[in-house]
């Protein structure tokens, strides 16, 4: 018996006010206890097509239809700024409508159910980015929900983190809809994929592992590749003759105007290969060049351990071309130490005068969200005039003329990432801060970035989850805060 199908799109049409169109008469279905992944580009609409579902967006035309009774909820990819001065068991209360006279005996058994151990008086803001990703988790699921949609569930999860959360999605016996840029994760549990094709509007439905999908996705590609360059071969050769004959007259110009038509059939048969698969140009960090000597020097570093705080002396000291891997499990301070290293008031760190730095923060809070994206852009550019320049920088992120008079909130994650690494190009720092930089970003795009910084003449200090993304990166040293 075929299982129930639960969520249905149905020639679903969907736009912004601005006039951007995601959907056009896009229909797919999920079953009841399905596994499946949201594929797309970065800004392709994938967590627009959430709040669909959801309901906070509604269609223009179609029809979405969901059991009145089911219940939905999602773990997002980010606490609202908003929530980060509540204490955990404030924030856990926002899900639902009412006192839940049992809140903190629910709290805890969510708590367990995503491994997150920590004082439910403690503020959000005072949790690391991996233990925020669990409580992202754990909110979503303290609501029961039928549907559980995850929009990037490991970003800024430690490799045990991942490990429990692929365990709680393989035994989760509910539906399950994920957004993820991380290929492993997804083929652990993956039986299908909705693919949200940016340039035709609509949603493919795959089925079967995440890497057979993404292989199937990829031959297609190749094959309607081959097939518009055989065609544009016989239009060009058909077109070459339209234009011999039609100025032969007579039966030759009635000859011509028949292989017009035929040249317009040709044309019409061309199938229209994806354009959504774009990845980052190739680029360059310049870095400053009237740097020399010490660069940054680490003589102290405060940690978590076992939620205690510690103090550590050490001696650490980067150049020209260093670059140091900062490693440890969620929760011992790794954000928080980067943080610490880019403050003036920081006692145990010292930048060398004059060092730009270019700090890279997971949650963006280099960024101001307020500001156009063509202003970002253009603080942070040291050729203050060359316009031209910097429209050509961001192009290759993908930024281009339509996003940047947009304010910076109104980018997804993923072309928020991509906005800060635009921003690093221009702004030619001596001294490279980055933390979690792969977080949102498609896959496509990593080794292109893992290039750029192995390429990067300054220093560099990293903060990184993404095993694959940290191998493709020359380290010079490692700091384990584990093992400190």
């Amino acid at each position: 018996m075929a299982e129930e199908v639960i969520l249905r799109f149905d020639e679903v049409t969907f736009e912004y006010i601005h006039k951007k169109p995601l959907l056009e008469e896009a229909s797919f279905s999920v079953r009841k206890g399905a596994k499946l992944t949201l594929m797309g580009q970065n800004g392709a609409g994938k967590s627009s097509l959430f709040s669909l579902i959801r309901g906070e967006l509604k269609p223009i035309r179609g029809q979405i239809s969901i059991n009145k009774d089911l219940m939905i909820a999602t773990a997002l990819q980010v606490v609202a700024r908003e929530d980060l001065g509540l204490t955990v068991a404030e924030y856990f209360a926002k899900a639902f409508g009412e006192v839940q006279p049992n809140l903190l005996s629910l709290v805890s058994k969510v708590m367990r159910a995503v491994n997150l151990e920590v004082p439910t008086d403690r503020k959000v803001s005072e949790l690391s980015g991996g233990q925020q990703a669990r409580l992202l988790l754990a909110f979503a699921l303290i609501q029961n929900p039928d549907i559980l949609l995850l929009d990037e569930p490991t970003n800024n999860l430690d490799e045990k983190g991942i490990d429990h959360l692929i365990n709680f999605l393989i035994a989760y016996d509910k539906t399950a809809i994920v957004i993820s840029h991380d290929a492993g994760f997804l083929n652990c549990f993956t039986e299908g994929v909705l693919y949200l094709d940016s340039f035709t509007k609509k949603i493919e439905t795959y089925v079967g592992d995440y890497y057979s999908v993404v292989e199937e996705i990829n031959t297609r590609i190749e094959k309607e590749q081959k097939k518009n360059a055989q065609l544009e071969k016989q239009i060009q050769d058909r077109k070459d003759k339209v234009n011999f004959f039609a100025h032969k007259g007579g039966k030759m110009r009635k000859l011509a105007s028949k292989m017009r038509e035929e040249t317009e059939e040709l044309e019409e048969n061309m199938v229209e290969v994806r354009r959504d698969d774009k990845t980052i140009r190739d680029f360059e960090i310049p870095a400053q060049d009237d740097i020399r000597g010490d660069i940054v020097t680490i003589s102290r570093i405060n940690i978590m351990k076992n939620g205690e705080p510690e103090s550590h002396d050490i001696e650490k000291v980067l150049h020209k071309r260093s670059r140091m891997l900062v490693t440890g499990p969620n929760g011992m301070g790794k954000s928080t130490l980067l943080k610490s290293l880019v403050s003036p008031e920081n006692e145990g760190a010292k930048i060398a005068e004059g060092v730009r730095v270019g700090y890279y923060a997971q949650d963006f809070s280099m960024l101001d969200f307020e500001e156009t994206v063509f202003d970002s852009l253009k603080g942070a550019m040291m050729k203050s005039n060359d316009e031209q320049y910097m429209r050509s920088v961001a192009a290759g992120f993908l930024i281009t003329g339509n996003l940047m008079a947009h304010k910076v909130s109104y980018l997804s994650e993923g072309q928020k990432g991509l906005l800060s690494f635009a921003r690093l190009v221009l702004m030619q720092p001596g001294l490279l801060v980055m933390d979690e930089p792969t977080n949102h970003i498609n896959f496509r795009h990593i080794p292109v970035i893992a290039e750029a910084l192995n390429n990067y003449e300054g220093a560099m200090i990293l903060v990184s989850h993404m095993q694959e993304f940290v191998e493709e990166i020359r380290f010079d040293e490692v700091l384990d805060l584990e093992n400190i």
